[in-house]
């Protein structure tokens, strides 16, 4: 793919103008956008929220900065065929599941003395290795682990190469311009040039790059390595969880012919597929409108100027809701799909 791709932002809105199967409902959205609001108004929900996990580093340092950098770089495939085979990990004596499995995972072996983070160690890291880091407490093993090695082995080695051994020096390099660190990733780290052809043009969706930045910016407060001047050109992170709640919230609606795909579990989705790319561009808009009536609420209260709203804060409180509703959600089906996007 030679041209250059879309924005993600620019996809979003361009794969929800050209879309045959999901539609956007610009009422639901308001609701949605009414409710994270509220939230956060009350300050039920914040930047700080990130950090509030037990499996999210608390310090704001160099070694946080290449922590996130490996969680981000093997942030993707998480969901189990069923519920009895499922990836766990034990860690502070509780499983974990799904991505809170893969910090545990990552915890632990920090804990173990493995140097997990290091790209002199995880450049070169052997499959039997990264298999003991990622045990489970299930039959059921970490998805996609040759593809992970793969990243670690491709990112470990550029690291190493071009910069100094550290995601730090990438930070440093793009002048608080997440923007620019953003375009630093994809072209330098392959695995993270999530990019489709849709309706003849190149798009972005960027999950996993935009995600790594994010989490830096959570993780720091906005200051420091997550200090970003263009921390709002950032959209959410189009995977296969939010867009199950913007259906459940009625904020995406998909044809009976889309429907009827989600329901057979027998067929995954192919990564670049135009019914793929739909679900996470139409994700991509309905949460860039979502945040437009969250700034209208927002420019009516003065008072809560200092509010911090944008797309990540909103991608961020949804995957959180999911996460903790999957029961009431258990009957809207996600569109299953194993990829190294998200």
């Amino acid at each position: 793919m030679s041209a250059k791709p879309l924005s993600p932002r620019e996809s979003g809105r361009f794969i929800a103008e050209h879309c045959q199967d999901v539609t956007i409902n610009q009422d639901a959205a308001k609701k949605v956008a009414q409710m994270i609001w509220e939230s956060l108004d009350k300050q039920q929900y914040s930047i700080k929220s990130w950090k509030e996990n037990a499996l999210h580093p608390k310090t704001m340092t160099d070694a946080t900065v290449d922590w996130i950098f490996v969680l981000d770089t093997l942030n993707f495939s998480f969901w189990s065929e069923t519920n009895d085979k499922r990836y766990l990990v034990r860690y502070n004596n509780e499983n974990h599941s799904g991505y809170w499995a893969l910090c545990a995972a990552l915890m632990r072996a920090c804990d173990e003395g493995i140097p997990i983070t290091s790209p002199s160690y995880y450049s070169k890291v052997t499959l039997d290795e990264l298999r003991h880091v990622f045990r489970s407490e299930t039959d059921t093993g970490i998805h996609l682990l040759d593809k992970r090695i793969e990243n670690l082995h491709q990112t470990g080695k550029v690291l190493m190469e071009k910069f100094d051994g550290s995601f730090v020096n990438c930070i440093k390099c793009c002048e608080n311009s997440a923007v620019k660190l953003i375009e630093l990733v994809t072209s330098h780290f392959s695995s993270f040039r999530d990019v489709a052809t849709f309706n003849g043009t190149a798009v972005s969706l960027y999950k996993r790059a935009q995600i790594l930045v994010a989490d830096i910016w959570a993780c720091f407060e906005g200051q420091g390595h997550g200090c970003f001047t263009d921390i709002d050109t950032l959209t959410m992170f189009a995977d296969y969880r939010v867009p199950q709640g913007l259906n459940y919230f009625g904020v995406l609606s998909y044809s009976d012919a889309l429907k009827k795909r989600l329901e057979d579990e027998t067929k995954l989705f192919t990564p670049g597929e135009r019914l793929e790319v739909e679900i996470r561009g139409c994700s991509i808009w309905a949460v860039e409108l979502i945040l437009q009536e969250m700034r209208r609420i927002r420019g009516e209260d003065l008072k809560k100027g200092d509010v911090i709203v944008n797309s990540i804060i909103i991608d961020f409180y949804l995957w959180t809701y999911c996460k903790d509703h999957r029961d009431v959600m258990a009957h809207i089906p996600i569109h299953k799909i194993r990829s190294i996007y998200y």
